[in-house]
């Protein structure tokens, strides 16, 4: 009997070993293409974003999967703003702009790829993974509420940043960036130059922080209850 026992416990002890292992190697692997591709800045926004997610859910939806009926909502008005507020990132230049602010080669082209094409396949995924409780679609939920979700709030800071490519040229630029790339039509949003404050997503970037900041504080009030053994 007791060996039984041992045998059931220890099933699911290596079923969230497999899961929290599968989680780093592909918040690694992330960080290793945007490296690779892009530059530094990506790995510091996928790779911070990722730390604080996995932290969050391998305390909580890891081993207490969240009731569909609860997460799945606010993971789906998170991802339904964002897509909004990538719109207009896409209009006003944002991934040249980011590269013309610290040099790295962010086109339009892996923009789009990334948000508007490879994007919704997986947020329509996770939401299925959420649908079945499935471990990973819980971390790429936190890891939406923490990095589009809370983290929108650098858009207020990029443009009193100055940036390392011609800060003083107020109009678009196609230069060579600290990678050895060449990107096309950079423009410059920093305020020092052009005397107004506005980077591409910032009229828009508190759209998904209001979900995203909801879903944090709900689901965090849930879990505590549940310590407390308050139904």
């Amino acid at each position: 009997m007791t060996t039984h026992s041992n045998s059931a416990a220890a099933l699911p002890t290596r079923g969230f070993a497999a899961s929290r292992t599968f989680v780093v190697v592909s918040v690694a692997i992330l960080m290793w293409l945007g490296y690779r591709n892009i530059g530094l800045p990506p790995v510091i926004i996928v790779g911070g974003s990722g730390v604080v997610a996995f932290a969050i859910w391998n305390r909580s939806y890891l081993k207490h999967p969240t009731d569909p009926a609860v997460i799945l909502p606010l993971f789906l008005l998170t991802v339904a703003a964002l897509e909004v507020h990538m719109a207009e990132e896409y209009l006003a230049g944002f991934a040249p702009a980011m590269s013309r602010l610290f040099s790295i080669s962010w086109t339009e082209r892996s923009f789009l790829l990334v948000f508007a094409f490879a994007g919704p396949s997986i947020y329509a995924l996770t939401a299925l993974g959420l649908l079945y409780r499935r471990s990973f679609a819980g971390f790429v939920a936190w890891f939406i509420f923490i990095g589009p979700g809370l983290a929108e709030f650098t858009h207020f800071i990029f443009p009193l940043l100055r940036p390392s490519l011609s800060p003083e040229i107020t109009t678009a630029v196609t230069a060579r960036v600290a990678n050895g790339r060449w990107v096309a039509n950079m423009p410059n949003y920093w305020i020092g130059a052009t005397h107004h404050y506005y980077f591409p997503g910032l009229y828009t970037a508190v759209l998904p922080m209001i979900p995203g900041i909801l879903a944090i504080w709900r689901l965090a009030c849930r879990r505590s209850a549940r310590q407390r053994g308050v139904q």
